[in-house]
């Protein structure tokens, strides 16, 4: 089994910057594939970022330029740097972690999931 715990979010002012950290603990392996995805409220969950073991990464269009995802195997922990924040932006944050995802932005393919973690962007 894998244990991922999310930490990070918080409450902070339209442009301002959080980062998140994933600390993923148990049967984890280096090679795993990370990713964060986040959920509002009424809405479904949906992709954010992703990294590969290679530190090849993935950013979904509507944070690119803004988040930077990153990860640190001797740590096992995964970040999600988070800059020019928005209010929709707002959403609980998720770590997740899988052995083989074929397709990074598809939750479906990972295997953990952390609780999450309060993000909320005032305007």
């Amino acid at each position: 089994q894998v244990q991922l715990v999310e930490s990070g979010g918080g409450l902070v002012q339209a442009g301002g910057s959080l980062r998140l950290s994933c600390v993923a603990s148990g049967r984890i392996e280096s090679t795993y594939c990370m990713g964060w995805f986040r959920q509002a409220p009424g809405k479904e969950r949906e992709f954010v970022a992703a990294i590969r073991w290679s530190a090849g990464t993935y950013h979904a269009d509507s944070v690119k330029g803004r988040f930077t995802i990153s990860r640190d195997n001797a740590k096992n922990t995964v970040y999600l740097r988070m800059n020019s924040l928005k209010p929709e932006d707002t959403a609980v944050y998720y770590c997740a972690a899988g052995p083989v995802v074929a397709t990074p932005s598809d939750p479906e393919g990972y295997t953990y999931w952390g609780q999450g973690t309060q993000v909320t962007v005032s305007s």
